[in-house]
């Protein structure tokens, strides 16, 4: 597979570094990392880099801010049309605004969400989720720059095989006319759970009756070794879970051995999230839920009956 010249990656999450980076490995020859303080240095050099850049970032200062002081970094290659360089960001909403502000500044092509991304001779493709999941498209980059927001899962970490002994740098600021800075924080509850990387999940939809009823859920989860996810009206309408465990086409993309679904209905802005699974198990009372048009192995039951059941048999 042919490769770009230069790939540059950043992340507002530390913990996306290394699925960013193995990507980057991929598809580029040259592969500069920019992190945010001196404290990810050691996180991320080990990743792979030929270059590390720091951008010693204050707690005031805003992601965005720092769109012109990466703009700086990356040299504009000679004019083209097709792409030599690619700016590899997280597919998080700073990251998406980063990448929205690198574009005017660099005359650079931006593709978000990206699942798939293929570089061949001369030519640069990046395949995304559109229309709310329910289609992939498929774009071709023609700018000398390009920028992508990887999503979540859409590449396998793999370590990296290259001498890890790569330079650092102190990126030098470049003020942008108008700074975002943080005046305020408040405490929210974060969840450290990352579904992307977990080998099994449990999955609970609006078959779930009540909050009360997520500790039969978490008991099968315990049994299986598994993560609880769930679908987007538990997290973002009901608010009985953490946003970080909602699966779907604006949430976690799975790459599980094992999705075990309870009370899903199935939907396609659903099951974008939840395809990524080796194998899809499905547990709902409706036969007809199209839950079960997806599913390897489908059971027609009531999860208040199914679930302790399980659990029952799981423990002798």
């Amino acid at each position: 597979m042919s490769q770009l010249t230069n790939v540059w990656v950043f992340s507002d999450n530390v913990e996306r570094y290394s699925e960013l980076m193995t990507g980057a490995r991929q598809w580029g020859q040259q592969v500069h990392a920019v992190v945010q303080d001196d404290t990810q240095v050691s996180a991320v050099k080990p990743l792979g880099a030929q270059g590390l850049y720091v951008l010693g970032k204050t707690a005031q200062q805003r992601i965005e801010n720092y769109a012109e002081t990466l703009a700086s970094l990356i040299e504009k290659p000679a004019t083209t049309d097709y792409p030599a360089t690619l700016i590899l960001l997280a597919a998080t909403k700073r990251g998406k605004a980063l990448a929205a502000r690198l574009s005017v500044l660099l005359d650079a092509a931006v593709v978000n969400d990206v699942t798939t991304l293929t570089v061949e001779q001369h030519a640069l493709f990046a395949e995304h989720r559109m229309y709310g999941g329910l289609a992939f498209g498929k774009e071709k980059i023609n700018t000398p720059i390009a920028i992508v927001t990887l999503a979540p899962g859409a590449v396998e970490s793999e370590t990296a095989t290259v001498p890890s002994d790569c330079p650092v740098y102190q990126a030098n600021y470049v003020a942008p006319r108008q700074e975002i800075l943080c005046v305020e924080r408040r405490a929210k509850s974060l969840s450290s759970v990352d579904l992307s990387k977990a080998k099994r999940v449990v999955g609970v939809g609006r078959g779930l009756v009540s909050q009360e009823d997520l500790r039969m859920v978490q008991d099968l989860a315990t049994v299986l070794g598994a993560e609880v996810g769930c679908s987007r009206p538990i997290a973002e309408g009901e608010h009985w879970m953490e946003r970080e465990r909602y699966i779907g086409v604006s949430g976690v993309l799975l790459k599980s051995d094992l999705y075990l679904t309870l009370g899903i209905s199935g939907q396609i802005q659903h099951m974008v999230g939840g395809n990524g699974a080796k194998t899809i198990v499905a547990i709902n009372k409706d036969k007809n839920a199209p839950i079960f048009k997806y599913a390897d192995y489908g059971l027609v039951g009531d999860i208040y009956k199914v679930v302790p059941a399980l659990v029952e048999q799981l423990t002798r």
